[in-house]
C-alpha cells in the first residue's frame, strides 16, 4: 500500500469522528447559546474529535474490524459525553 492509499484509509477511518464532532459542536452552538460560550469552537471540536478518534481506535482493537454499529454507538455516546463535560452541563 502506497502513502496516498494509506492516507486515504486513515482519513476514511477518522472521518466519522470528525463529522460527528463538528455537527455536535455546531448544534450546541445553535441550540444552547448561553452555555456554548464556555470555551472556543475550535477547542470543543478538537477535544470531541480526539475523544471520537479514541473510541474508533478502541472499537477497531476491541472488535477486530472497523465499521461495527457498536463502535458507532459508542462514538455518539462518547462525543456527547465529552461535549457535556466541556460545557459543564452538570451545574
Amino acid at each position: 500500500m502506497g502513502p496516498l492509499a494509506a492516507a486515504n484509509h486513515l482519513l476514511n477511518f477518522i472521518a466519522p469522528a470528525l463529522v460527528v464532532a463538528l455537527l455536535l459542536v455546531l448544534a450546541c452552538r445553535l441550540l444552547m447559546r448561553q452555555r456554548s460560550a464556555a470555551s472556543g469552537l475550535w477547542k470543543q471540536w478538537a477535544v470531541v474529535s480526539a475523544v471520537g478518534c479514541a473510541v474508533l481506535l478502541a472499537g477497531l482493537l476491541g472488535l477486530g474490524r472497523d465499521g461495527k454499529m457498536l463502535t458507532y454507538a459508542g462514538l455518539v455516546v462518547a462525543c456527547a459525553s465529552a461535549q457535556w463535560v466541556l460545557l459543564r452541563c452538570w451545574r
